[in-house]
């Protein structure tokens, strides 16, 4: 086998203007939802989903909400050229099986949208003007300097969504990455600010068509985007990414007791590259035995120089190491049972062990080392989990390789491009220079 590292890829827009993430929020609609009685299913991860008519599905960067025994998926519909043709809204009993229910918002919607960017979607209802109000980021489709939050509302959660303009929060906060949360009737937008800097919380009004003021800007300086909240138990929890482009790249949470603060530093969760996802949201599950909590992020296919709409979905189980941590592991699948609220990962990850043909002998990490910089060589086969590799999937045909003792990449030194250059081991990362392909000797 021949593992040659991955060249690097081309951006397609500007690292400051990363809009990434598939970001979902649940929210109630004003009354009491019965859960969704459907059978379990199994959701495969690092895949592009379809419809329940063959049709690649095209929610990305959106939300969800949940109405009756239903599902609705919001999201991104883009044109080739990534720039924006519709929202898109599907549905669903078990978060597998999606019907497409309409574009409730199109170029046609409103004159600044027939050439524009429009990102991350998200819908919650607001139970006192009975309407179900949309935010998203929007742009001017050449470049990223509007940095503006849109509005759109509907008296049918399907329906056409009426335009209501485009602003910068209060008149003067660039807005960028965002999301929604509906606390008890009481709405929150979240967005990321001054040029990707900082992640502010907003109060929405009232009806949810504006800005009421600003709750606090409690991470300055932290270069934090993709913003997804939720909250469980007594505690809320803030799940966001670093902003490297379409790079994916560790992901951190912070909590607190109130949305109002103080809130606490970030703290990793996941590998280095989220298992090669952004965060979108995480969705809670209430079912009749428990409610489970569901991570949802999405492989950009601008990481291997694709469209938008080549990106793939991944989905994984939450754990709660105490009530104030979480932690993420990776799982080929999911299987999930709306009716029950049970998620449960699934299928193992096969390991390898990589024989050089002249000599017969493994890839080995000297000494077990589990640090950084541990230097690679051929050993003779032991089966030691220093010798075992996995291939996980970074999209456009290349793997990380990682080795199964240590949970570190392959890595070439110091991205070097020349004859001789060494290999080791090193937290994995969004560098090309631990992405490989494999092709026949």
């Amino acid at each position: 086998m021949d593992l040659r590292p991955r060249p690097v890829p081309h951006l397609r827009r500007p690292l400051p203007a990363l809009a990434a993430a598939v970001l979902f929020t649940i929210a109630a609609a004003g009354f009491a939802v019965s859960p969704a009685q459907a059978a379990p299913v199994t959701v495969t991860n690092g895949t592009q989903f379809r419809d329940t008519s063959g049709n690649v599905l095209h929610a990305h960067g959106g939300g969800v909400l949940q109405v009756g025994g239903y599902y609705y998926w919001f999201g991104e519909n883009r044109n080739a050229d990534n720039t924006f043709r519709a929202v898109s809204v599907y549905r669903s009993t078990d978060l597998r099986n999606w019907e497409f229910r309409n574009n409730v918002l199109t170029q046609s919607s409103a004159a600044e949208l027939n050439v524009a960017n429009i990102e991350r979607p998200k819908v919650i209802y607001n139970s006192a003007t009975g309407r179900y109000v949309m935010w998203m980021h929007k742009e001017n489709g050449r470049d990223y300097g509007e940095a503006r939050a849109a509005v759109a509302s509907s008296a049918t959660v399907d329906g056409n969504y009426t335009y209501h303009g485009s602003f910068r929060p209060l008149g003067q906060h660039m807005s960028r990455d965002i999301t929604l949360y509906n606390d008890g009737g009481t709405a929150y937008m979240i967005s990321a600010a001054d040029e990707n800097y900082d992640l502010h919380i907003y109060r929405l009004t009232a009806d949810f068509l504006n800005v009421a003021s600003l709750v606090g800007n409690f991470w300055n300086d932290a270069h934090r985007e993709a913003p997804a909240m939720f909250k469980r138990g007594s505690v809320y929890f803030l799940l966001t990414s670093g902003a490297t482009g379409w790079n994916p790249n560790q992901a951190k949470y912070a909590t607190a007791s109130s949305i109002s603060g103080p809130w606490t530093g970030w703290t990793n969760v996941g590998d280095g590259t989220t298992f090669n996802s952004q965060p979108a949201y995480v969705l809670p599950i209430q079912g009749s035995s428990t409610t489970s909590y569901l991570y949802l992020g999405d492989r950009w296919a601008g990481a291997w120089g694709g469209p938008v709409g080549d990106s793939q979905y991944v989905w994984l189980p939450i754990g709660f190491p105490s009530s104030t941590s979480m932690s993420l592991t990776w799982y080929p699948q999911v299987v999930i049972d709306t009716a029950t609220g049970t998620v449960t990962g699934t299928g193992a990850v096969p390991a390898y062990r990589v024989t050089a043909r002249h000599s017969g002998k493994v890839m080995d990490v000297i000494s077990a080392s589990t640090a950084n910089n541990a230097e690679i060589k051929q050993w003779t086969w032991n089966g030691g989990g220093n010798q075992k590799w996995q291939f996980q999937d970074a999209g456009g045909g290349y793997y990380r390789v990682v080795n199964v003792n240590s949970g570190k990449c392959l890595d070439v030194v110091s991205s070097g491009t020349g004859d001789g250059t060494d290999i080791q081991q090193y937290t994995c990362g969004s560098g090309t220079n631990q992405q490989w392909s494999r092709t026949t000797a």
